[in-house]
């Protein structure tokens, strides 16, 4: 099973930068998108009908803000949106779908960019979000926590971890949030393939940021304990250039599906 996790920064913008023709070239199973940043009535759907993709949606209130959407070529067997608090639900930032024993959750976490209150926010979404995941993962062991976490984990996540210590994003609080979360029994799908190697997921619009690779890895696949001997790969994809950030790739032993 392939799965791609893929903040979009706008799905009708990375139609426009060619995503759909993308995705033809490739043979992904299931879709997570974050900040599709519309509702699914005023976007082109026909492309990923075309391809064979079904689609589920979480979009926010707010018009043009957040939202998160998962595609897939297999017919979930129960969705669910949101976690059942409204303070994030209204933001549109948690998608869940099962497919038989395996549950898949497309997240967005808050950014914290904005200033004081929107980190407050992000601080108690993670602490909230956590104690969701444990609750849900007594019922649903065989769980994937895809999504744009934004937090860089470690100092091999971040270009420039010395001058980005004080930003958010890279704050202690954020990385220890991290850790807790992965000493949980909870997978870093990338880390555990590839623990030396250094590979991004966003990159700043500012002074050429991607084309010389000053990057910051905040886009995950978190896999829980039971799935871990299946993951047989997971990948940033540069080359994949339709927003901001890159997809997260990740390859499963098929035998998660039976």
């Amino acid at each position: 099973m392939q799965l791609i996790s893929y903040n979009i920064n706008g799905i009708r913008a990375a139609l426009r930068n060619g995503l759909a023709d993308w995705l033809s070239q490739n043979q992904f199973d299931i879709l997570c998108f974050q900040e599709v940043k519309a509702t699914h009535d005023v976007v082109d759907l026909d492309p990923f009908e075309q391809l064979g993709y079904q689609y589920h949606w979480h979009a926010a209130e707010k018009k043009g803000y957040s939202g998160v959407a998962t595609f897939s070529r297999i017919a979930p067997t129960n969705v669910v949106m949101g976690c059942g608090l409204s303070v994030y639900d209204c933001e549109g930032r948690i998608l869940r779908t099962d497919f038989g024993d395996l549950t898949v959750l497309n997240c967005y976490f808050p950014s914290g960019t904005t200033g004081e209150v929107r980190q407050g926010v992000k601080m108690e979404f993670l602490r909230d979000f956590y104690d969701y995941v444990q609750n849900l993962r007594q019922s649903r062991p065989n769980l994937i926590v895809v999504g744009d976490y934004n937090i860089a984990h470690n100092a091999i996540d971040i270009h420039d971890p010395v001058r980005n210590k004080n930003v958010t994003g890279f704050l202690p609080d954020e990385r220890a949030w991290m850790d807790r979360w992965f000493a949980a029994d909870m997978t870093d799908a990338f880390r555990y393939k590839h623990p030396a190697d250094v590979a991004y997921s966003w990159w700043s619009y500012r002074a050429g940021a991607r084309s010389s690779n000053k990057g910051w890895r905040i886009d995950y696949a978190s896999v829980s304990e039971p799935l871990r001997p299946r993951i047989e790969d997971c990948r940033m994809l540069p080359d994949a250039v339709h927003a901001d950030h890159c997809p997260v790739w990740l390859l499963l032993n098929d035998r998660v599906m039976e």
